[in-house]
This record gives structure tokens, C-alpha cells and sequence, in this order.
């Protein structure tokens, strides 16, 4: 098998088109577009959410039980997540505006999902071929092709809407093309195995939830990605009415995102030559600084916040980058089946975003929070709070915890 690793960054950054961006995306553009509430909002995605969590186990046996046809669970993975995009953005909802976006967002999120597993599984088998720093050599190109086709999608709509009327229209036929292309690139990597019978979804999950170092990086991967899933939700509303700054979203945006791709090659040659734990450790150091810098901003506070977003989108690099590499080295030496394994991946990270779509939205509307309108200082402070304040508090236990965990007697290989 040639190393073909472009082609890994390339189908990273089709999913995580679909990721993240749709997140910060959606919900203002149904706010803005039909009038519908945060409170209803936020407890849509919630539930939404839940449901990822109940599936992403379920959708990680099903990978593994599906694996001989992966090419064609694949393609249609990827025809329906992009046809999902094209009917949440640029269709008009032909029922309530609320219940097509639940609509559209499971099939987003579930496709989403699933091509998620597939793909983290695949790299378990993928990196062993890659030399004795496989999973962080693989870990460099997939995450730095994710983070830029978040950088895409989280600035496309803003880049496009001087040129066009429908800007969203226009994303969602870029996606489009985008799935069109990544999935043709990656058919020669997904490896089948000869069908057997359907694995017992209980076996395939006992092993890692049976590894206590497995369990403890589940554990820290909930607790730093929910900084992510708060800071996502609230990033479009904090510049527009805590910083003053409407059309400035889209600029810092994509300073945030291509900082976090800019600086994942570096948090792998660092984690090569000091540890993945020790390096992992200063990024979410950095990301608790930048936290506590926000928290001074008021109006008009440009140029700090822009260096906020530089300096946290480098620290988010380190998470996406080192935390999915550590926990696929583990899954190598275990032998845990790897689809499943990402499966109980995927579900905290969707579990991190249920509870902020559950709990902050409908608190800043509880608070008096009105998108686009003039609020009052002490509603924009608590707008302030959950922003910045509450990441921090999620980042230092997801630190204390990682602190207290011994990865370099078990990852001798990743830690080089």
C-alpha cells in the first residue's frame, strides 16, 4: 500500500466540512432566516445531539459489519451527506422551518458520523504501514486537511455573500464538489476483509471499555472538546453583539482555523521529539491563557481577539491532532476493532456538543439574550461568561486529568 496521503486530506476535509462549520452556521441562519428561537434552537440540537450519542456506538458496529463493502457504504455516506447540506441551506423548507432543520441535520449528522468512524478506523490500519511514527505522521496530513476544510466552510458563506444573493446556495454546490472529488480520491484506500458474520456489537465495544487507559482518554476527549462545542455555538454571537464587530465573523474565523492548521506539523514534530502528553499539556495551557484574555474584552476589541483566535486555533491544532493519534496507538496495541473503538469516539465528542446546545442556549435567552439587538451590559457580560469563562473551567479539569495519566509506559512508539 503507497502512502497516497493526500488523499487522506483531502476526504478529512470533505467531513469536516460537514462538521463543525454546519454548527456555527445553522443555527444563526435559521435565527436570521425564519425567526425561529434560541431557546427552540438549542433544544432541537440537543436532542439532536442525543441521538448521536444513542447511534455512534450502534454506527460503529455497523462499519465494522459492513466493512467488505466499505467503497459502497461509503459513496452513499457521502451522497447523502451532501445532499442533506443542499436541503438544510438552499431548499426551502417545504414543512415548519424547525422540523426541516431536525430533518436535515440527523441525515447530515449521521452520514457525518458514520464516515467519520470508517475513516479514524481506517487510519488504525493505515498508520501501520507508515514506519514506526505512523499514527503521527498520518495524524499531521488528516487533521491539517480537516482543519482546512473547516477553515473553507466556517468562511465560505461570509466570502460568498458579496458575490451572490444566496451565498449559502453556493456553499452547499461547493460541497457538493467537494464530495464528488474527496471520495473518488479515497476508493483505493478503504480495505475490505472477507465477509464473516455479523460481529456481536458487545464484543466489539468490551475491549476498550475494558483498557482503563482507553476509558481515561475517552474521558479527557470529552472534557476538551466541550471548551469546542461552547465556543462553536456562541463564537457568531459574541462577535456580533459582545465585540460590536458584525462582518468581521468570517475574517476571524478563518485566522482561528488556519492557525489551527498551520501550527499541526509542528505539534507533531514537537510530540516526535517530546511526548505527545507534554506537548498536549502546553497546547491546552496556551488555550486556558486565551480564555482568560477574552474574558477583558469588550466593544470594539479587535485586534486583541483576533490574537486570541491566532493563539487558540494553535492550541486547538494540538487536540485534533495528538489526542485522535494517542487513542488510535492505544486501539493498535490492544487490538480493540477500530470502528467500533471510534465509534465510542465520536460519541463523546457529540455528547460534549449535546450538553452546550442543551444548556447555553436556552440560558442566554433566560437571560434576556436577543441575536441582533441591543442588549443590556449585564446580559453581554453573561453572554461574556459562557463564552470564555465556562471552556475554562472544562479545559483545567480536562488538564488535571490528562496530567495524572501515564502515557509514556504504554505509547512508547507514539511518544518517539
Amino acid at each position: 500500500m503507497t502512502a497516497r496521503l493526500p488523499a487522506w486530506s483531502l476526504f478529512a476535509a470533505l467531513i469536516a466540512m460537514a462538521g463543525l462549520p454546519i454548527y456555527i452556521h445553522a443555527p444563526k441562519f435559521f435565527v436570521d432566516s425564519y425567526g425561529i428561537s434560541l431557546a427552540s434552537l438549542g433544544l432541537t440540537l440537543a436532542a439532536l445531539r442525543l441521538i448521536d450519542v444513542v447511534q455512534d456506538p450502534l454506527l460503529g458496529w455497523l462499519a465494522e459489519a459492513t466493512r467488505p463493502r466499505r467503497r459502497l457504504t461509503i459513496a452513499v455516506a457521502s451522497t447523502l451527506m451532501a445532499a442533506a447540506l443542499w436541503g438544510l441551506f438552499a431548499v426551502t423548507p417545504p414543512v415548519a422551518p424547525l422540523l426541516w432543520f431536525a430533518l436535515t441535520l440527523t441525515v447530515l449528522f449521521s452520514t457525518f458520523s458514520y464516515l467519520t468512524i470508517c475513516f479514524y478506523a481506517e487510519g488504525v490500519t493505515k498508520a501501520a504501514t507508515l514506519g514506526t511514527q505512523g499514527h503521527i505522521r498520518l495524524a499531521g496530513w488528516r487533521e491539517s486537511g480537516s482543519l482546512l476544510g473547516v477553515c473553507l466552510a466556517a468562511t465560505a458563506p461570509v466570502a460568498l455573500a458579496p458575490l451572490t444573493a444566496q451565498p449559502f446556495t453556493a456553499f452547499a454546490l461547493i460541497f457538493a464538489a467537494a464530495a464528488l472529488i474527496a471520495t473518488l480520491a479515497m476508493q483505493r484506500e478503504w480495505q475490505g476483509t472477507p465477509t464473516g458474520p455479523m460481529p456481536n456489537p458487545l464484543h466489539l465495544f468490551r475491549p476498550v471499555l475494558a483498557d482503563p487507559l482507553s476509558r481515561r482518554l475517552l474521558l479527557i476527549a470529552l472534557l476538551n472538546a466541550s471548551p469546542v462545542a461552547v465556543t462553536s455555538t456562541l463564537f457568531l454571537f459574541f462577535v456580533e453583539s459582545r465585540l460590536a464587530l458584525p462582518g468581521w465573523e468570517g475574517p476571524l474565523l478563518l485566522l482561528f482555523f488556519l492557525a489551527a492548521a498551520a501550527s499541526t506539523p509542528l505539534w507533531s514534530l514537537l510530540a516526535r521529539r517530546h511526548g505527545p502528553r507534554r506537548v498536549l499539556l502546553a497546547a491546552m495551557t496556551l488555550a486556558i491563557a486565551s480564555f482568560l484574555w477574552t474574558l477583558t474584552l469588550g466593544a470594539g476589541d479587535l485586534i486583541p481577539f483576533a490574537l486570541i483566535c491566532a493563539a487558540s486555533g494553535a492550541a486547538l491544532g494540538a487536540d485534533l491532532t495528538l489526542l485522535p493519534a494517542i487513542f488510535a496507538q492505544r486501539l493498535a496495541q490492544t487490538g480493540t476493532p477500530e470502528a467500533a473503538a471510534f465509534g465510542l469516539w465520536s460519541f463523546v465528542s457529540k455528547l460534549s456538543l449535546a450538553l452546550a446546545a442543551l444548556t447555553i442556549l436556552p440560558a442566554l435567552q433566560a437571560a434576556g439574550f436577543e441575536p441582533g439587538q441591543a442588549n443590556a451590559e449585564s446580559t453581554l457580560e453573561t453572554l461574556t461568561l459562557i463564552y470564555a469563562g465556562l471552556p475554562c473551567v472544562l479545559k483545567l479539569t480536562a488538564i488535571a486529568l490528562l496530567a495524572r495519566t501515564r502515557l509514556d509506559m504504554h505509547l512508547k512508539d507514539a511518544t518517539g
